[in-house]
């Protein structure tokens, strides 16, 4: 039976096996009783399956768990299973929002909350990246700012409410600075271990071609460093919105977070869903911002992304 074996005529890895066999039919030797037929799993490699053709688009793909959360939470309001006084259904959220919008009280309210959030963004992204650049570019820096950086960011940033009342009072800043805060550790500590994980070889490529501090964060750091201050931007986005639902309820007269603090005190479960939906589709469309960025600036980059 040895000779019904297909035998190579030269060495080869199991790579250039697989790719033989992708590419081109196997050359049996004279006499073989058989010819060995090309497989469907090169059309499958080429992109003519035509069952990928007939795939659910991804965005739908995505959109199918809230909508099927959402289908299941109307369907328990519906058949009573969920007490409209416990919580009330996405239809009377539905309607709650629609009469919040004709009075003009939605959009006021989404406005300073927005307000709130890109004024918070804006203060502690600057300080986030600017602190890591110092401490992940120089070891003075480190030395100096990274041990007081991890010392902050064990205090919560919901305790120093008090004092940050005290130091700016009630009106605008302290809550522009609870979200300045909580934004600033998370975009220090992926930028900064970011930068610490750009490869040595190109910066040191850059010094001996005399490139100065400024050119070598500029040209080579902060390229290298992008993808980590992304996932530490989409990680604060998450961290702004949280921390905004609890300031906007501490000594404030407008806001969603207000609104919501409101409906509670007269009960209005309905309002509540209402501002609970606003934070999350805002959530998901800081996210998707994110995600626009990275396809833009990291377009030269082929990482895993998945099965």
């Amino acid at each position: 039976m040895a000779s019904d074996r297909v035998k190579l005529t030269y060495p080869i890895s199991f790579m250039e096996l697989f790719v033989t066999l992708l590419d081109s039919p196997l050359v049996l030797p004279p006499g073989s009783p058989a010819v060995v037929a090309r497989t469907p799993l090169v059309d499958v490699a080429a992109g003519a399956d035509p069952r990928r053709r007939r795939r659910v688009p991804r965005w739908a793909r995505r959109l199918a768990g809230p909508v099927l959360l959402i289908a299941l939470w109307q369907l328990a309001s519906s058949t009573g299973a969920l007490d409209s006084r416990t919580l009330a259904s996405p239809a009377e959220a539905l309607t709650a929002g629609r009469h919040l919008f004709a009075d003009g009280e939605l959009q006021t309210h989404l406005w300073v909350s927005l307000q709130r959030v890109l004024w918070g963004l804006t203060f502690g992204v600057s300080a986030g990246l600017a602190l890591a650049v110092v401490a992940g570019t120089s070891r003075l820096g480190e030395d100096l700012l990274d041990s007081t950086v991890q010392l902050l960011r064990g205090v919560p940033v919901l305790a120093l409410t008090p004092l940050l009342i005290i130091w700016l009072g009630i009106n605008e800043q302290p809550k522009v600075a609870m979200v300045a805060l909580a934004v600033t550790f998370p975009i220090y500590l992926n930028t900064y271990g970011a930068i610490r994980g750009v490869d040595a070889k190109l910066v040191e490529t850059a010094q001996v071609f005399g490139v100065g501090r400024w050119g070598l964060v500029r040209n080579v750091i902060f390229p290298g460093a992008l993808a980590g201050f992304l996932v530490g931007l989409r990680y604060a986005l998450a961290v702004a919105w949280l921390v905004l639902v609890i300031s906007e309820q501490i000594n404030a007269t407008s806001g969603v977070g207000y609104l919501m603090m409101e409906a509670r005190m007269a009960f209005r479960t309905d309002v509540i869903v209402v501002g609970l939906f606003i934070y999350g589709i805002l959530g998901i469309t800081s996210d998707l911002i994110v995600r626009a960025l990275e396809a833009r600036f990291l377009s030269w980059r082929r990482g895993f992304s998945g099965a």
